[in-house]
């Protein structure tokens, strides 16, 4: 499987291969997620009955209620107006002027004797005009002007002085427009009950009714404004959240349909918005993920596998998340808490690195609270997507060494104390009174939810490392257990192999910490990289007791036995399902090298020799931490064989090796610099002085002659 997924992905490039599972990611979790945000909704009709009680899902504004209560509000102000003081004065003042003239016309007209009647009347008219032009076009028929020249004087100035009090008194009242008929008609009925003289009678009641005008005038500015600021001031109208709209069995009539409408509770009117809403919040996750490894710079392998690890954990996350909540609709409790919120974190963790579940943490964290969004919650359940958050990154804190299972349960236990902690701040935080049984499933549900988190982990984790090939810290540990079938093998049948191998995973692991390796893997695969000497173990000189089987054999079948290591040790492995890593470094960590001790003896016995059938078969070392073991192989073996080393010849030894590896071309195919190679001489250096330090030789004791 892995040489074909190999073959596709080279045809089309991580880049597209990248593009096309993100993608394919994303529709995934689009159809997982999309029921989610639809909402429910009902096929009702205005006068049906409601199928069931139905709550608002969210708070909402009724616009219609509220331009309704805003038009009230405005209709409600009372208008504004000003009171004019200055009328009375004004409409008094034309009144005595009124008589004052006409007392001077009838003064003038005395003085003629030959007028008319109708010049009279003209003069009269003449001199009242810029009066009665004032007054609105006041218009007095001829027998009121000829009563006015009829009476007397003194008839006059006390019609003048009534009419002038009688016209201050009702505008010194609040007059409006729409109230000035009953003002004129109030003063006209005070005028025919006053002493005035009959005569001048018609008189007094024209003038009077034409004086009473609006003392009150509309402020249409200020009233604009008053109403404005009423209408601003109310409120808008909402439908709350968890608001009961209709009762199971209540007749749905105008008012509650409309309220459904506005809610997109009729199947009718489904809204795009909320699919649209869920596309944008995908694509965003989706480029998350695509930015994270398109920018990684790990191997190739590595990348791919992380990415394959991260979107078959990510959508299966989903895929629970969705059956959980299916569940839950037939609960009154948050059966959400159940879900085991570290459980994916745990598992990319383990299976990539901290920076790629971190990522997935958040994602699926922000995918908790769509999938788990109950009726009430507006868009995200954020109560839900802050327990998945908090859940992931405890574990992530507390699992930076995880070397055995058990280590994983016990940060099980971790999680489970900040699920509680979290579920503690949930029911304090929702401000309701919670009874036993209640407050005993979210107790429950933590725990359960951190069990299930390290539980499924152990289950996975064979899964996922079997199907991706993939050698995690957790399965190497176990490797590295001397109790391994494999390792007993060696230990039993070649004892010193067995030492050699303990030697040089020491060496290789300094070295692979110091150029940044991986230590580890570079330890538990030199365990096992000499487990072909099993097959004939006499061969090998760290296992020989004395004979060397080598010196009756000719040189061209000992070489074939010593290369044949490789290959066996290779198929060893296979046979027992060892991690494809281990047996590239059984195959690779003698590379092509040349077999120079027999290619020599050879030559001495004058054969005709192919130097190609004294080396090994190789490949090349491929990785870095195969190169490194490919020199503490070598250094281990030569010093060991050292009679009197010390510090010097241990450096020049090393320095030999290194020198005759990089010559050779074996480190053509790996990464590894010349940087990188000084350092591996450096720690192999300190480390092989630390082993074969100088001793001091102590006296040997003299026994007593008796």
């Amino acid at each position: 499987m892995e040489k074909h997924l190999k073959r596709f992905i080279d045809l089309m490039g991580f880049r597209s291969f990248l593009v096309a599972v993100v993608i394919l990611t994303g529709t995934i979790q689009f159809t997982l997620m999309l029921d989610n945000v639809r909402g429910v909704t009902y096929d009702i009709s205005m006068g049906s009955l409601a199928p069931e009680t139905i709550r608002a899902s969210k708070t909402v504004e009724d616009t219609e209620k509220t331009q309704q209560e805003r038009i009230n509000a405005e209709n409600a102000v009372t208008p504004i107006y000003d009171f004019n003081q200055g009328i009375a004065e004004q409409k008094s003042t034309l009144i005595t002027l009124f008589f004052d003239l006409t007392i001077e016309a009838r003064k003038e007209i005395a003085k003629e004797d030959d007028l008319t009647q109708t010049e009279k009347l003209d003069l009269l008219k003449a001199k009242l005009k810029s009066v009665t032009d004032n007054q609105g076009g006041l218009s007095l028929t001829d027998n009121e002007l000829q009563a006015l020249l009829a009476a007397s004087e003194t008839q006059v100035i006390n019609t003048r002085n009534r009419l002038v009090k009688y016209v201050e008194d009702a505008l010194a009242e609040s007059i409006r427009k729409e109230n000035l008929v009953i003002a004129r008609a109030n003063i006209e009925a005070t005028i025919r009950s006053s002493s005035i003289d009959n005569s001048l009678l018609s008189v007094a009641i024209t003038l009077g009714r034409g004086a009473i005008v609006e003392t009150e005038i509309l402020n249409e500015e200020k009233t604009a404004v008053a109403r404005q600021q009423t209408r601003d001031s109310v409120e808008a109208t909402k439908i709350l959240q968890g608001q009961i709209i209709v009762l199971e069995g209540e007749i749905i009539d105008r008012e509650k349909y409309r309220q459904l409408e506005l809610l997109g509770f009729v199947d009718s009117q489904s809204s795009l918005k909320p699919i649209g809403g869920l596309v944008i919040f995908i694509v965003l996750q989706m480029l998350f993920m695509l930015i994270l490894f398109d920018r990684s710079t790990i191997p190739f392998k590595e990348k791919r596998n992380y990415l394959l690890v991260s979107v078959i954990v990510y959508i299966g996350t989903i895929i629970m998340m969705k059956l959980v909540s299916i569940v839950s609709d037939n609960f009154d409790v948050v059966v959400a808490f159940i879900f085991p919120t570290a459980l994916a974190t745990m598992l990319v963790r383990l299976l990539a690195n901290e920076r790629v579940a971190s990522i997935v943490t958040i994602l699926i964290a922000s995918s908790a609270g769509i999938m788990f969004q109950e009726s009430y919650a507006a868009i995200l359940q954020m109560d839900i997507a802050l327990y998945v958050l908090f859940g992931g990154f405890a574990s992530l804190f507390f699992m930076h060494s995880v070397e055995k299972r058990s280590h994983i349960l016990q940060a099980s236990t971790v999680i489970m104390a900040v699920n509680l902690v979290f579920i503690a701040f949930y029911l304090l935080m929702t401000q309701s009174d919670y009874g036993l049984s209640e407050i005993s499933f979210y107790i429950g549900a933590g725990v359960v939810s951190g069990l299930l988190s390290g539980a499924l982990t152990i289950g996975l984790l064979p899964f996922f490392e079997s199907m991706f090939g993939i050698l995690s810290t957790m399965r190497l540990i176990e490797l590295s257990n001397p109790n391994h079938p494999l390792l007993k093998k060696i230990l039993t049948e070649t004892p010193g192999t067995y030492h050699h191998s303990v030697m040089v995973a020491n060496l290789a692991e300094a070295a692979c910490e110091a150029i940044g390796a991986d230590g580890l893997l570079a330890r538990v695969g030199c365990y096992y990289h000499d487990v072909g000497k099993t097959r004939r173990p006499a061969f090998f000189i760290e296992n020989q007791m004395g004979i060397n089987p080598h010196d009756t054999l000719p040189p061209d079948a000992s070489a074939d036995i010593i290369i044949a290591h490789t290959t066996d040790g290779a198929e060893l492995l296979r046979k027992h399902k060892m991690p494809q890593e281990i047996i590239d470094i059984a195959l690779q960590h003698h590379g092509t090298s040349l077999l120079k001790f027999f290619l020599h003896k050879a030559k001495e016995d004058g054969k005709q020799v192919n130097e190609a059938d004294f080396r090994y078969p190789g490949p090349k070392p491929q990785t870095k931490e195969i190169a490194v073991i490919s020199i503490a192989d070598s250094v281990e073996a030569a010093v060991r064989s050292m009679k009197e080393p010390n510090a010097e010849k241990i450096h020049k030894l090393i320095q030999s090796i290194i020198q005759d590896r990089v010559q050779d071309n074996q480190f053509d195919e790996c990464d590894i610099s010349l940087k990188e190679l000084k350092i591996i001489e450096k720690v192999l250096c300190e480390t092989l002085n630390g082993i074969f330090h100088t001793r001091i030789e102590y006296p040997k004791e003299k026994t007593e002659e008796l």
